[in-house]
């Protein structure tokens, strides 16, 4: 939500001509009152209103020189803007750099808790009645389609607190129920699985199998035939068959339950082959306080165990090259989102109280969009993959568990968000930046890993891209942090700031255009 401030540059201003007024109005009623004294002293009257003006006017000054010497009270509005044509700008100093950050969180990046409540509120007793309508429908006798598990977990950025500028977008996980006497046993690809893409080889595979070694159920030959691929006669759970299934169930339950929540809001949905389903949630005027159109992505997930899901892989991921040795619907993407919530748990009561590790993901994604403004294309497109929200938080967890707790505290805003920056560069010129979880043996002992995710083998997030791509990403991410107070002057204007906010929703519309052509 966005904080007014204070402007010196107008506020003197106005206070000096209204005490000038005040001054003229007491002289003017002095004048009357002593009227028929005012042959003997004709300019009695003048000389205080003079020396009235005189010193409000000496005061502003004062007050205008003291200002520019301090810097106006924030870094980057140039008070000597006269010198500024004839010299380099100098670099800011650390105080003034951390109340420019300061600024630029509050009045752009910081959510209202209000509103956020109020929207995660909603969007639960929307989906919590959609979730409920389908579990209803597939409880149906004979049935081996999966079913829904009848309950929702909540992921993303906005249940994690770190989310930035609007709480337009959420993210909830769907789990769902196979059919009983089945087994699933899934794997990690690996690198060394030939054929695949590098961002393919940290995919898991699902194999299926009767329970305690029996023979697989003759009934549940459907079940094989609707939502399985076979692969060196063994049957795998399809991811692709799997959402095509979850997008055709929620269509019709939604038309079941829409009537009730007609009321509320306005609700569309976006379902396309090959892509996640998403609600797209406008609140009528009962929520005017809270009037923010919102989508909700619906995510299918397959449950592990131990807070540990498999999810479709995102369609950007689906590339493959010639020759992979199993098809792309056979593979699975690993969620493991709770897991990441119980660290940053652990992480709030490790840290000092007023603790900025979250803030500093905050501001470092408000400059990757701000930056992102100016790039072109192609690499415009790219950046904000190099530096996704999940590659920045997972930068923060590594270096929060190399240094003290101590130097997280409020004072030291500046210099960990230096420090991140400068770990995120490092990681870029390397070309190495591990997941967290998968494989990590250095992961606390109080955050409870489960087995799968110890055994797995180690990934990295940048194999996904080239050596010239991540050099450049490198360069202009220090190049953002150092022409941050630039960068952040050039693109807060409110056209900007519109830009930024329309991207999802033009996103959104571009996803229903793909749709209706596919249709």
């Amino acid at each position: 939500m966005t904080v007014y401030t204070l402007n010196l540059r107008v506020f003197w201003p106005l206070v000096t001509c209204l005490c000038t007024a005040l001054v003229c109005l007491y002289q003017a009623v002095r004048s009357r009152a002593g009227a028929p004294d005012s042959d003997s002293a004709p300019d009695s009257g003048s000389v205080p209103l003079l020396k009235g003006s005189a010193l409000l006017l000496l005061g502003f000054l004062l007050l205008r020189y003291c200002a520019s010497r301090s810097g106006g009270g924030e870094w980057g509005q140039r008070p000597r803007a006269a010198c500024s044509a004839r010299c380099p700008e100098a670099p800011p100093s650390s105080a003034a750099r951390r109340s420019l950050l300061e600024s630029f969180y509050e009045q752009q990046l910081r959510l209202s808790p209000h509103v956020l409540g109020h929207s995660k509120a909603h969007v639960s007793r929307i989906v919590g009645e959609l979730v409920r309508a389908a579990k209803a429908q597939g409880l149906q006798p004979g049935s081996l389609s999966p079913t829904l598990r009848g309950d929702f977990v909540q992921i993303g950025s906005a249940y994690e607190q770190h989310k930035v500028r609007s709480p337009d977008c959420f993210d909830i996980l769907v789990p769902l129920r196979l059919p009983p006497r089945l087994e699933l046993e899934p794997r990690c690809l690996g690198p060394e699985e030939s054929g695949l893409a590098p961002e393919l080889r940290s995919a898991f595979t699902c194999a299926l199998k009767a329970q305690q070694g029996a023979a697989w159920p003759r009934g549940y030959r459907p079940f094989s035939e609707g939502f399985c691929v076979e692969l060196q006669g063994r049957r795998y759970l399809s991811s692709a068959l799997v959402l095509r299934w979850f997008q055709g169930q929620v269509q019709r339950c939604l038309g079941a339950v829409l009537y009730r929540l007609q009321e509320r809001c306005r609700i569309s949905l976006a379902a396309c082959p090959g892509r996640q389903l998403t609600l797209h949630i406008l609140p009528r005027s009962d929520y005017v306080c809270c009037h923010i159109s919102m989508a909700v992505r619906l995510i299918p997930a397959i449950p592990l165990g131990d807070s540990v899901y498999l999810v479709a892989l995102q369609p950007g991921a689906r590339k493959a090259q010639p020759g992979a040795a199993r098809p792309l619907q056979a593979l699975w993407g690993l969620n493991v989102s709770k897991q990441e919530q119980r660290l940053l748990s652990w992480l709030k009561e490790q840290t000092p109280a007023n603790s900025c590790h979250l803030k500093c993901l905050q501001i470092l994604k408000g400059l990757r969009d701000l930056r992102g403004l100016g790039l072109e294309q192609p690499f415009g497109a790219k950046w904000s993959r190099v530096l996704s929200s999940y590659i920045l938080k997972t930068a923060l967890f590594s270096l929060l568990l190399r240094g003290p707790w101590q130097a997280w505290e409020e004072q030291f805003l500046a210099e960990r968000l230096e420090d991140l920056v400068l770990y995120l560069r490092d990681c870029l010129q390397k070309r190495v930046l591990m997941h967290f979880f998968l494989g990590n043996a250095s992961v606390p002992e109080a955050v409870q890993v489960p087995k799968l995710l110890k055994e797995a083998a180690p990934v990295n997030l940048l194999a996904a891209f080239d050596a010239p791509t991540l050099d450049l990403a490198a360069f202009q991410l220090l190049n953002t942090w150092n022409q941050a107070p630039k960068i952040i002057r050039m693109y807060s204007s409110p056209r900007y700031l519109r830009k930024i906010s329309t991207r999802f929703i033009e996103g959104f519309a571009l996803m229903n255009l793909e749709c209706q052509l596919k249709v």
